[in-house]
């Protein structure tokens, strides 16, 4: 393949235009892809770049429910009482919530910004200047985070229904962080070292992660010196109400006319309940969906470390290649509407594809997720590396700038699991904890790890071959954005604040002014995207 990246640009002061008319030589499989128009292999390769988010979209499902799956594992605590003087059992969940809030959640959502970032890095490495498709999309992704997910959360609540932040105190640390992580960020490009970043720069940028961490614990626990003295509300013990789920055990799996799922993943369903980890309930069980039948949960002691039999795991993980092959459900056959059949239908065999090819991913019941989590990490950097390259050729054959593509198309793109899983926390939890918790926590992982990381791996390279630092190219016009962006989050971060001082909760509350308040979040969306965009190309 023709390197996607051997292009040149024509530049006035360091800023490139927004088009340019240069022809593309580079391509994606053929080379017969230069013969065709431009605008013909623009709108290929832009189906090409949705059909990858389709697939994006697919796999985080699977990633989301092996996270779940890891979260959710208990140990046994063996303790005596002292009174009785006999053993007491206890079952103690091995993830601290405020950590996997943190790690697992903000990291899983932020892992395509993250792969794309990273890959974009290694692609570059021996080269004295950064790519811009890294830090380009993880600041639009950023904007993406906080404005229109932030949107979505505040009218997805039922009209009048209030969800409000039950511990301040975990939030406001989480805010203070990813708030100091755009400043860093501006610091390394315009104070310290203008337009160059330097291999210590990276590592403490790396490290910040590690406070990040210590510190949030530190408040979730309360430690004394290291937390806020703010006491943290009532919260329910469990943060998902429960809900009844038609399912029993897999005991009888060959009778007819059956349907073998795992637990609340209908094939009907796009989305999965990743925020039961916050929950005592679910035992990562196997139950089986009976077409027609009003069954109940089986009743199983619930500690989150049923091992299923070899026998159940490969019927489960048969029945994964089976629902991809599916297209239709039963539900979706129960429809009147032929027109809504037509196009779920539609829908189906456009995913089909992408299903068949995730259903090799082991089912996340064996060895408590970790297995599932690490191939669903693998197929999502694939998906992000054929995503760096179609975007390239984007940017070639339309000569839109790679920040403008990177601030819009490649920064929604990739957020949509953000988007996914703050708007299941705004609809199920009870508090608006991880809904706002996922926004802020992935603001964070996306400096100190989605840039930290791969400005570590090309800093290392050029300090070790070269004895140089790493370049930024058009850094005044990255600076501006994180200027923009920290602007127009102000502005957001002061209307929660104004909601929860004025109807009590950040979340929900009377339609009308939740309407507006997600109106007035896309509009500071618009704002830095545009600003950005016409910075980024010399414009402004």
């Amino acid at each position: 393949m023709t390197s996607l990246g051997n292009y040149t640009t024509d530049s006035t002061n360091g800023h490139s235009n927004i088009l340019r008319h240069e022809k593309c030589d580079a391509y994606l499989l053929f080379h017969l892809e230069t013969a065709l128009g431009e605008g013909f292999r623009t709108f290929l390769y832009s189906l090409g770049l949705a059909y990858c988010f389709i697939g994006l979209s697919a796999i985080t499902a699977r990633f989301f429910r092996s996270m779940e799956s890891v979260v959710k594992h208990s140990r046994t605590v063996e303790t005596i009482d002292p009174l009785t003087n006999t053993k007491v059992v206890k079952y103690e969940k091995v993830w601290n919530y405020t950590i996997a809030d943190i790690t697992l959640l903000a990291f899983g959502t932020s892992f395509p910004q993250i792969s794309l970032a990273t890959i974009d890095a290694i692609r570059n490495i021996g080269k004295l200047y950064a790519g811009g498709l890294g830090p380009g999309t993880l600041v639009g992704s950023a904007a993406f985070d906080l404005f229109p997910i932030h949107a979505v959360c505040v009218v997805v609540p039922k009209a009048g229904e209030l969800k409000k932040i039950s511990d301040i105190g975990v939030w406001l640390v989480e805010l203070f962080w990813s708030f100091w992580a755009y400043i860093w960020l501006y610091i390394i490009l315009e104070v310290w070292t203008p337009n160059v970043v330097t291999l210590w720069e990276s590592i403490l940028t790396v490290l910040q992660f590690g406070l990040l961490l210590i510190h949030a614990y530190a408040q979730d626990k309360r430690w004394p010196y290291l937390s806020l003295p703010i006491e943290r509300a009532e919260r329910p013990e469990e943060w998902v109400p429960a809900e009844v789920v038609k399912y029993r055990p897999l005991d009888k799996v060959h009778e007819p006319h059956s349907e073998v799922s795992q637990v609340g993943e209908e094939e009907n369903s796009e989305i999965v309940d990743i925020f039961s980890i916050h929950s005592g309930e679910g035992t990562g069980h196997f139950y089986r969906n009976l077409a027609g039948e009003d069954v109940t949960e089986s009743s199983t002691p619930n500690n989150g470390n049923i091992i299923p039999e070899e026998s159940d795991i490969l019927s489960i993980w048969k029945h994964q290649f089976v629902d991809a092959l599916m297209l239709e459900s039963a539900e979706s056959r129960k429809l009147n509407n032929i027109y809504l059949r037509v196009a779920r239908i539609f829908w189906q065999s456009l995913r089909l594809p992408w299903k068949l090819l995730f259903a090799f991913v082991p089912p996340y019941q064996i060895a408590h997720g970790w297995i599932a989590f690490i191939c669903s990490l693998i197929f999502i950097s694939g998906i992000a590396y054929v995503v760096t390259k179609i975007t390239d050729l984007i940017s070639c054959v339309t000569g839109i700038n790679p920040y403008v593509i990177a601030f819009t198309a490649l920064a929604s793109g990739t957020s949509w699991p953000d988007l996914v899983a703050s708007k299941i926390a705004a609809e199920r939890q009870l508090t608006a904890d991880s809904a706002i918790a996922n926004i802020t926590c992935s603001n964070s992982v996306n400096i100190y790890i989605g840039i930290g990381v791969p400005w570590l791996i090309d800093t290392l390279y050029n300090y070790i071959a070269y004895n140089e630092p790493l370049r930024i190219d058009n850094a005044e016009g990255l600076s501006f954005s994180l200027l923009v962006f920290f602007s127009t989050s102000v502005a957001c971060i002061g209307v929660l604040v104004f909601r929860r001082l004025t109807i009590g909760a950040e979340l929900g509350g009377p339609r009308v002014w939740a309407w507006v308040t997600c109106i007035f979040f896309m509009l500071l969306w618009l704002i830095f995207v545009v600003l950005s965009s016409l910075r980024v190309s010399g414009i402004i």
